[in-house]
């Protein structure tokens, strides 16, 4: 009985992680068809730069907001660290990496797929319940490229604005409890801060980590609204496996690109 138990529970596990790499698997060759039909995106770019509003513009206040108060935190929490070792004037070099190499994309990715990609996937999910995507169809107009691409190329270029603009707030809130509240010199918080960030090692690096995770969340996103059951229930299951998807797949890919960019410095 406990080993016809245990082969039952492998087997489980097996159909488990078949799914998941068959899921994978249809995520990229969706993304593929985006990528063969995102000429209508680029020749009609107005489509496109709404979709940046919507995916980007919209979800500016969050990021922003966030993006101060995850400042403010590093400033508190490295001055008390740092003070232990008599090192609380290098505070802004510990606010500046943590948030240009990590912090900063992973943390406005982890926002961004919560906010926009959930919103793509319910949209074009209830364009599909509405029988809005069919409709296209009929009348020849593909809707890969006349809906999908275009909220795809809008979260891919979003994506790294964001992530800029909380590193940036974020450097502003480390600024004001370090400086402003508790005193740390000025001159010794800038100058040290650019000193030892590098330009391609970490803003570079950490610029090609949010294009990477705006790539895969806007392909989740997009997926998860394609193929999502034509009822109110399979849209909001949809939306669930898009912010849940999304969020492995940054803190996944994550790790895959911090250890190759770590070994490429070596």
């Amino acid at each position: 009985m406990a080993q016809n138990a245990l082969i039952r529970g492998l087997q489980q596990v097996g159909d488990h992680a078949l799914k998941i790499v068959e899921r994978m698997g249809a995520v990229m060759i969706f993304l593929g068809l985006i990528l063969v039909h995102s000429a209508n995106s680029f020749r009609r770019f107005g489509l496109t730069i709404r979709e940046v509003y919507f995916a980007g513009v919209q979800s500016l206040i969050i990021i922003l907001v966030s993006g101060l108060f995850v400042g403010m935190v590093l400033g508190l929490q490295g001055y008390e660290t740092l003070q232990n070792y008599g090192s609380e004037q290098s505070v802004g070099i510990l606010v500046a990496l943590s948030l240009v190499r990590e912090l900063g994309p992973v943390v406005a990715a982890l926002l961004f797929a919560s906010r926009a990609g959930s919103a793509i996937t319910a949209e074009i999910g209830l364009m599909k319940a509405t029988e809005q995507l069919s409709a296209m169809e009929m009348m020849a107009i593909n809707p890969i490229a006349r809906v999908v691409a275009p909220r795809f190329w809008g979260g891919v270029i979003s994506m790294p604005l964001l992530a800029m603009l909380f590193s940036a707030m974020g450097i502003v809130g480390g600024f004001l409890v370090a400086v402003v509240l508790i005193g740390v010199d000025a001159g010794a918080f800038w100058s040290q801060m650019q000193s030892a960030v590098d330009f391609r090692h970490d803003i570079v690096n950490g610029i090609i980590k949010s294009l990477v995770f705006g790539v895969a969340i806007s392909a989740i996103a997009t997926f998860e609204g394609y193929e999502a059951p034509p009822t109110a229930e399979g849209v909001s299951g949809a939306t669930t496996r898009t912010v849940v998807s999304s969020s492995l797949a940054i803190l996944a890919l994550d790790l895959v690109l911090t250890a190759f960019m770590l070994k490429g410095w070596n």
